[in-house]
């Protein structure tokens, strides 16, 4: 399953180039997953509520083409590694108007995050604390290809 967000560039993202600056593609990054979730039935603030936080331990990103100021984005968000201790997100940013299934992302980007109590930061399963969750993902897993 994947799950479009749309984006709206604001000035204050772009630096003196006229772009979005580099690591405001991490924000758009957690719009998206966080639209995610919501979109799968398991919003962000029932985790929150059930007392755990999901942290990010790596994040990579690949630029491609910039976005501007004033121009429109989607980021299409999917889960491609669902295992009890870690969930890999991946996205791919593209201009609005682009064809996703054809066009090549203006930026894509992986995000690893696992499930900690929020009291603590101890880390726990994500299977055993939040069955329903996990089973979410696994029903919308969609792995990398080789």
């Amino acid at each position: 399953m994947k799950v479009c967000t749309p984006i709206n560039i604001r000035y204050a993202e772009t630096d003196m180039m006229g772009i979005v600056y580099h690591a405001n593609y991490l924000l758009y990054f957690e719009d998206a997953r966080t639209d995610f979730l919501k979109n799968i039935g398991v919003p962000y603030e029932e985790i929150e509520a059930a007392g755990y936080l999901s942290p990010v331990f790596n994040v990579e990103i690949n630029y491609g083409t910039p976005l501007h100021y004033g121009e429109a984005a989607i980021v299409r968000t999917r889960v491609i590694v669902n295992r009890p201790t870690k969930t890999v997100y991946a996205y791919e940013v593209f201009k609005e108007g682009q064809d996703m299934d054809h066009d090549k992302p203006c930026c894509t980007g992986k995000s690893t995050h696992c499930l900690v109590e929020a009291t603590t930061f101890k880390p726990v399963s994500i299977k055993k604390v939040m069955p329903r969750l996990f089973e979410r993902y696994s029903e919308i897993l969609e792995p990398e290809e080789a």
